[in-house]
């Protein structure tokens, strides 16, 4: 039921429009829909979103071992000095609610009769004790199945599958000078290949990171960095781009290029070793396989290099296959259609793109520079995950900041309703020629894998920017000429992305977190985030340092 009158009577009014149904998207909507209407749109099938693929689990600061500073002092050391602690002690604090909340609406952790809230606690990399709320091995399966099935059933929620967000509109589409402010989302009907004007008096931007511009990453093919290109192309800043996150662990088969295996494996005791059966990771870390992320992948990238292998093995076998079957089921069964059994043999694995460190720049309340356009989840950066997200606090951000931008919204009174214009499709005609874009895909994806990866240097970014610009044009020239599709969108966005990747790698002049430079392989002192804002008329990025506000 809404908390209040006022609350009730915008009950009636215009739909508040989410777009991702992933955990950030369905945790705003099941936190305003007792209040306003909501309409989500999931742009593939509802069980595609990148939630669904989490493994690992949840943050929760719960036992008596553990404390928010302690959580708060792993999350800086993993962000390599670029976390904001203020973000960081927010979030932190609100990680036992947030647990609490997601059982409350059904989610069936792991449990252990002897564990805080009767949970069982796991351990991953840089975490200094067990504080990772897990569903086995399937987490974000479990958390985002039991979400969708309340969504389902919220009267006040109206899904809309496979529909996906053109771009926000904003004063400039009414042609209005001054200030500006979001009116509402231009949406395509994929199947109907429509494309509907959405007025709405709020849009939250919860569409995932941009982990598909890299030609081998752990996501699904949703992550094709809608939101972080949507709120730039309506001037919002944008921060931390070039720490783009590779998940040291991604199992190397012909017919599994994205499946994770997962943080906890290594947790629980999984060690890294050459093909030849020699432990590599003590050698580089104290810590071993229990460093943070960029520590584990860059050291996986070095010795890949040096012995001219095309991967590493993650051997657990020792860790029995009792304990291996009840606690990695999914990675056990997968691996076993594949002719590898986890309790016998060691897991092929090579780093691969996993998550957007960086994104739209938003507050503690989800709110970007735009009034009336939010952002929640990897779509965003808040400052917590620094120049490396330590592990399972991508699921926490996204429930806290998820309710925190709800409340926002419910705040506030709605906007007058404004005469939206209609896609305009009369200068344009059916596309001639599908293969243009596929090529163009196939390219950005290879030169940003072999370009802006886990090592780069200056020489590698400069080539990578100035065939984007190519690319841009070829793409830009495409849109401007005929009907959109999703393919098309999703490229459009991936090159937006890919640019502002490049221009944040370029202009930070040293090597922090998961940014490695071969050309500035020193740590500064003193170093801030780089934040990019959009000149009005170029579209072109200039580097603002340190953040306001």
């Amino acid at each position: 039921m809404p908390r209040n009158e006022s609350e009730l009577s915008r009950s009636s009014g215009l739909p508040v429009v989410i777009v991702g149904a992933g955990l950030a998207g369905l945790t705003v909507a099941l936190r305003l829909a007792d209040a306003v209407p909501v309409i989500v749109l999931a742009k593939r099938n509802l069980d595609e979103a990148a939630t669904a693929w989490a493994q690992g689990g949840i943050v929760g600061v719960l036992g008596s071992d553990d404390s928010i500073a302690s959580h708060v002092r792993d999350t800086q050391e993993a962000g390599a000095g670029l976390v904001d602690e203020n973000t960081a002690r927010f979030i932190a604090e609100g990680s036992a609610q947030a647990i609490e909340w997601l059982v409350a609406h059904g989610v069936q952790f792991s449990p252990d009769p002897d564990g805080p809230m009767g949970l069982h606690l796991t351990r991953e990399g840089g975490h200094a004790v067990r504080r990772i709320a897990h569903a086995a091995d399937a987490t974000g399966k479990a958390i985002h199945e039991a979400l969708l099935d309340e969504v389902k059933r919220h009267p006040n929620i109206t899904l809309r599958e496979r529909w996906m967000a053109v771009d926000v509109i904003t004063s400039r589409h009414l042609k209005r000078e001054g200030a500006s402010r979001c009116y509402g989302v231009y949406a395509l009907d994929i199947d109907a290949q429509r494309v509907e004007t959405l007025p709405a008096p709020a849009v939250v931007l919860a569409t995932g990171g941009a982990g598909k511009v890299y030609r081998y990453t752990t996501n699904p093919d949703t992550a094709t960095g809608d939101g972080i290109a949507m709120a730039w192309r309506a001037g919002c800043r944008v921060g931390n781009m070039e720490f783009i996150q590779f998940h040291p662990t991604c199992l190397y088969h012909p017919q599994e290029r994205s499946f994770l295996i997962t943080e906890a494996l290594r947790g629980e005791g999984g060690r890294l070793l050459l093909p030849d059966g020699t432990r590599f990771m003590p050698a580089h870390d104290e810590r071993a396989e229990l460093a943070p992320r960029d520590i584990v992948a860059r050291a996986i990238d070095f010795e890949m290099k040096k012995h001219g292998v095309d991967c590493v093995l993650l051997d657990a076998t020792h860790l029995g296959a009792a304990f291996l079957k009840e606690h990695f089921p999914t990675i056990y069964a997968r691996c076993l259609r594949l002719g590898i059994d986890i309790t016998t043999q060691p897991i092929p694995v090579v780093p691969a793109a996993h998550y957007t460190c960086g994104g739209v720049v938003t507050d503690l309340l989800g709110r970007t520079d735009l009034p009336g356009l939010y952002a929640v989840g990897e779509t965003t950066y808040t400052g917590l995950h620094g120049a490396n997200r330590l592990a399972s606090n991508s699921l926490l951000e996204c429930v806290v900041l998820g309710h925190t931008c709800a409340g926002d919204i419910l705040e506030r009174p709605q906007p007058e309703r404004e005469k939206l214009p209609d896609w305009d499709e009369s200068q344009v005609e059916n596309a001639d020629e599908q293969v243009v874009i596929a090529h163009n895909w196939d390219e950005l994806r290879l030169l940003m894998w072999n370009y802006v990866g886990i090592v780069r240097t200056t020489k590698r970014l400069e080539r990578a920017l100035h065939r984007i610009k190519l690319l841009r044009s070829e793409i830009d020239d495409y849109y401007a000429n005929f009907r959109v599709n999703r393919d098309l969108l999703e490229l459009r966005n991936l090159v937006d992305c890919a640019e502002l990747i490049v221009r944040s790698a370029l202009m930070r002049h040293e090597s922090r977190g998961l940014h490695y430079s071969r050309d500035f392989p020193n740590t500064l002192p003193v170093s801030f985030p780089t934040v990019l804002v959009r000149r009005a008329r170029s579209g072109k990025a200039a580097k603002v340092r340190g953040l306001s506000g």
